[in-house]
């Protein structure tokens, strides 16, 4: 049975199963995109595959291998898989890569590890004298499980025990691998991008970005195109990176459609522009065309913190599935206004819904009291944006004027800008929302944000205008929920 044909059987047979893992079966195309990513001709190749599945990405290397001018003397594979229903396909894969090999003159070895990569690998990084072995690997390929892992879980403390700080899988296996490689090994791995900018993994940017040099990023223009038989939430980015502490000059950054045969569009970027040294979050960007490019260089004009503004940001307090009894589903005596997302339209709140699927008000006594803020203008964003929505981040203004209530209730789904703790001047609201609505700002945080999630880290490392610039920008607009193009001109004109 041929690769394609045991990954398509187990594709159909175990998708719940592969999920409950964290598996994303790696599509053949992706997998040859992949391979042809490496760069460094060897005599001889020590291939890592963690988490092989039926083996389609040493499959891929192989083919790559065998048919270079130079080919190498000899391949040593070492695949790790946990799942015993890819043994069968994973033997049959390496049998199929001996066999071609063979006809082309390479020597070729492997060795299937029946077990668990991160209890296997971190002992051999971490280096202990009692570990069984001491592998090292000059090339490792990796498509790693996308799970969380919980902060009490054996793993968690395994992967600490090895100095790798993280909440998913899948950072947890590149960082090891990072450490199995000798120095000047390369590594091609698939992730979701989350990694480039989600808060929980900022230890993890931080020790790959010291220890590994940035060579490839390729992210799909399709959301889902690469893996369409799973249900991908986010996009997903693939890492071409170096052992090597020395940073590069340039970062290739491609995009495809991720379907087979897509056409790869490449660019070169700087370093510097894909990681800002003065950036302490060390957010990985994107620029995958010259508007990115421009948005970033408009952006990086400003100065302004939110600090500087006066400005703070928090997530809603009111999570709902906790106050069910508090909640109402339209207003009543003893009730104030409970804000969601579906409340956003244009550039104003409008409230009640009627008819919502969500409630409208929340009832103010002495339990509900520590979840609402004080009547007042604030500047609100989604904190989560369906696929289809043109913009990621969506802002919106809740004006106590139009809502007269002594206080509200923002939803959990939502975070605020705020002045300790309090509203702000409608004239700065405004101005804020066009700002946050442009499409310059929209442009921009898509080069380090691939998911649909807004974090309120990912909002305050932003630079902003001046509180000046944004009042007066504030000023122009009676409603800032103007046609997107007047907005752009609006905001392009006075803040750039």
């Amino acid at each position: 049975m041929s690769v394609l044909e045991s990954q398509t059987l187990i594709e159909s047979k175990t998708r719940a199963s592969r999920h409950e893992l964290g598996q994303f079966l790696t599509p053949l195309h992706v997998a040859d995109f992949m391979a042809s990513l490496f760069q460094t001709n060897r005599d001889h190749w020590d291939l890592l595959d963690a988490g092989a599945g039926t083996g389609a990405l040493t499959a891929a290397f192989v083919r790559r291998i065998c048919t270079m001018r130079n080919k190498p003397r000899s391949l040593s594979v070492t695949a790790f898989e946990l799942d015993p229903v890819m043994f069968e396909a994973l033997r049959d894969t390496l049998a199929e890569c001996w066999r071609l090999c063979d006809r082309t003159g390479v020597a070729f070895s492997s060795t299937i590890r029946f077990e668990d990569f991160i209890e296997a690998a971190a002992p051999m990084a971490r280096e202990d004298l009692f570990s069984n072995q001491q592998l090292r690997f000059n090339v490792a390929i990796v498509n790693p499980p996308y799970r969380k892992i919980r902060s009490d879980s054996p793993t968690r403390r395994i992967l600490q025990s090895a100095s790798i700080e993280t909440s998913n899988l899948y950072a947890g296996f590149v960082a090891l691998i990072a450490k199995l490689l000798i120095k000047g090994g390369e590594l091609v791995a698939i992730t979701p991008r989350s990694f480039c900018n989600g808060p929980y993994f900022k230890p993890f940017r931080e020790d790959f970005l010291k220890t590994m040099s940035l060579r490839r990023l390729h992210v799909f223009d399709s959301r889902s195109a690469a893996f369409s038989g799973d249900n991908v939430l986010q996009e997903n980015v693939i890492v071409h990176a170096v052992k090597d502490t020395s940073k590069p000059r340039q970062v290739t950054i491609s995009t495809s459609s991720g379907k087979p045969r897509g056409v790869v569009t490449p660019r070169d970027v700087n370093f510097g522009d894909v990681v800002h040294p003065d950036d302490s979050e060390q957010f990985i960007h994107l620029q995958v065309d010259e508007r990115h490019t421009e948005a970033k260089s408009a952006m990086s004009r400003l100065n302004a913190t939110l600090t500087e503004l006066g400005l703070g940001i928090s997530t809603g307090r009111v999570v709902d599935f906790r106050a069910t009894s508090y909640l109402c589903a339209q207003p009543v005596e003893g009730a104030v206004p409970l804000i969601y997302p579906c409340h956003f339209n244009g550039g104003f709140v409008h409230w009640p819904r009627i008819p919502s699927r969500k409630p409208n008000a929340i009832l103010s006594n002495s339990y509900t009291r520590a979840l609402l803020v004080p009547a007042g203008v604030y500047v609100l964003v989604k904190r989560f944006t369906a696929k289809e929505e043109r913009r990621r981040i969506v802002a919106c203004i809740y004006d106590s004027k139009r809502i007269p209530a002594p206080l509200i209730g923002f939803e959990n789904h939502l975070n605020y800008f705020h002045v300790g703790g309090r509203g702000m001047s409608l004239e700065l609201a405004k101005g804020l929302v066009a700002f946050l609505n442009s499409t310059v700002v929209d442009l921009y945080f898509r080069q380090f944000s691939g998911h649909t999630q807004v974090n309120a880290t990912d909002l305050r490392s932003m630079s902003y205008p001046t509180k000046t610039a944004l009042e007066s920008l504030g000023r122009k607009l009676d409603d800032p929920g103007i046609e997107q193009g007047k907005l752009d001109e609006l905001v392009k004109k006075e803040l750039f």
